[in-house]
């Protein structure tokens, strides 16, 4: 149970799903830092397109999920696997990717949960600490930066960020999170998330947990998220896990190469039973 994202007396986090497809799904996605299960969209409509539908996860404290209280990689995975069981009871049984710190979600499901789960998609991260999210911090000094309050329009807050992050599409991913009602606000927990990089970066020890199912383990050749010196651990924890190196990419490798990405999930749900 996700205890840990909880204060004392507070109601269970809420995730918020969509499904994209019809029939009974196939993959669960779940997304990074800052994301949100839509970020997945084209990917899960690529996958349903063969038949194979897909459900998307906003994490707690992204999207229209809940805020909580801590950041708990293993109280995030717990719940994840809770509503997966609520909501698809008999057809739970899917493939999970995750992206970034939806892999580590992903990761620890998959250990803790082995039941809900017939194959893995690791995204560009590793069951290791993950040094490079510390380049957030800019971002989220950016974002902090901001005076909603001065805002008229959307445009505003894009040219406001434009000197802090001049790279547009990472503009247009962070201001996602930005919405009007009733007043201009981040629909993410940004304190939470801003004050949790140690944790967020961090690795739990899962302790022996092995998960026997097919892993597909992706990362972009221009990442520096997934090292050589990360295989042992990968290994150790998912002993069937093929690594696959996705060209043209770097970390956000669903946006960078889409097609291979598609290409490789339906590979994976070809051998995932």
């Amino acid at each position: 149970m996700a205890h840990g994202l909880l204060a004392a007396g507070s109601v269970m986090p809420r995730l918020h799903t969509e499904v994209v497809g019809v029939g009974r799904p196939r993959f669960v996605f779940l997304h990074g830092l800052f994301g949100r299960g839509r970020n997945w969209t084209q990917v899960a409509a690529d996958l349903a397109a063969t038949d194979l539908p897909s459900v998307l996860v906003d994490l707690p404290d992204h999207g229209q999920s809940s805020w909580t209280t801590a950041f708990d990689y293993t109280a995030i995975a717990d719940l994840v696997a809770e509503t997966i069981g609520e909501r698809l009871g008999s057809a739970a049984r899917l493939i999970v990717v995750g992206h970034s710190l939806g892999g580590k979600v992903a990761m620890l499901l998959a250990l803790r949960h082995p039941h809900l789960v017939s194959g893995l998609g690791v995204i560009d991260i590793s069951p290791a600490d993950s040094e490079a999210v510390t380049s957030f911090v800019p971002l989220i000094d950016a974002m902090r930066s901001l005076d909603l309050a001065t805002l008229h329009h959307r445009a505003d807050a894009d040219a406001a960020l434009a000197g802090r992050v001049p790279d547009a599409a990472v503009r247009g991913f962070l201001l996602q999170n930005l919405r009007r009602r009733p007043r201009w606000h981040w629909q993410l927990n940004l304190d939470l998330l801003g004050s949790s990089l140690a944790s967020i970066r961090a690795w739990p020890d899962p302790g022996p947990l092995t998960y026997p199912g097919p892993v597909f383990w992706l990362s972009g050749e221009g990442s520096s998220y997934v090292l050589p010196e990360h295989e042992e651990a990968m290994q150790e924890h998912f002993p069937t896990v093929r690594r696959i190196v996705v060209p043209d990419a770097g970390h956000w490798v669903q946006a960078d190469n889409p097609t291979a990405v598609v290409a490789a999930l339906r590979e994976l749900a070809a051998v995932a039973r």
